[in-house]
């Protein structure tokens, strides 16, 4: 029996070629040979300009957040990804904006928020933030916020401010913005059918008009 190959595993070191010529026929160059344009900023620098392995880097960005450990000329630079520009039919990474970031800085980041277990039976959950703002340690920010609403029932709300939030991670989002509030099933019909007559009443309103 054949042993199967063990898969090399993902790390966040990819190597960062300097790019001197720029354009969008370059970048569209680059992305041919398998590259990703980027620039990379803060702290008071200039712009650098480099060219990553689309490959290694598509996987890494899964993560939101993600953390780049920048290979240039030998020396080791970490860099959180701030923009990422996509061709919004073929969903390709076209470039990506960089930010340098150093161990024990600080930074402000979007976290998702990720809603976990199932509310009981006959109610609506209505999620009103995908995101959250937050502060936290450069290289330490959390993949996501977990929010449990196993067994919740009609009437749960939940705050900013009440949202659990990973050690070591200050809240920036308003604390009074609602995340998550559960309804009543029946609730939600209603407001959904009045939805829909109105919009017929509106029709017909229009209609009348326009025969006048």
């Amino acid at each position: 029996m054949s042993e199967k190959k063990a898969r090399p595993e993902l790390t966040n070191k990819v190597v960062a070629e300097a790019r001197t010529t720029f354009g969008k026929g370059v970048a569209r160059k680059l992305r041919v040979l398998g590259k990703i344009p980027v620039v990379l900023y803060g702290h008071g620098s200039d712009p650098q300009h480099f060219a990553l392995p689309a490959h290694d880097v598509t996987l890494l960005l899964r993560k939101s957040n993600a953390i780049l450990d920048l290979q240039i000329d030998g020396k080791s630079q970490l860099a959180l990804v701030k923009d990422v520009q996509k061709d919004p039919v073929r969903q390709i990474i076209e470039h990506i904006d960089l930010v340098i970031i150093r161990t024990g800085e600080r930074v402000t980041v979007d976290i998702p928020v990720h809603l976990e277990g199932e509310a009981m039976a006959g109610t609506t959950v209505n999620q009103d933030a995908n995101t959250l703002s937050i502060e936290a340690d450069a290289i330490h920010i959390p993949e996501r916020i977990v929010i449990d609403i196993e067994g919740r029932e009609e009437g749960f709300q939940l705050l900013a401010k009440d949202v659990e939030l990973p050690t070591g991670s200050v809240l920036i989002s308003d604390p009074e913005a609602l995340v998550v509030g559960i309804t009543s099933a029946t609730e939600a019909d209603l407001g959904s059918s009045e939805g829909d007559e109105g919009a017929v009443a509106g029709e017909a309103e229009v209609a009348a008009a326009e025969s006048e």
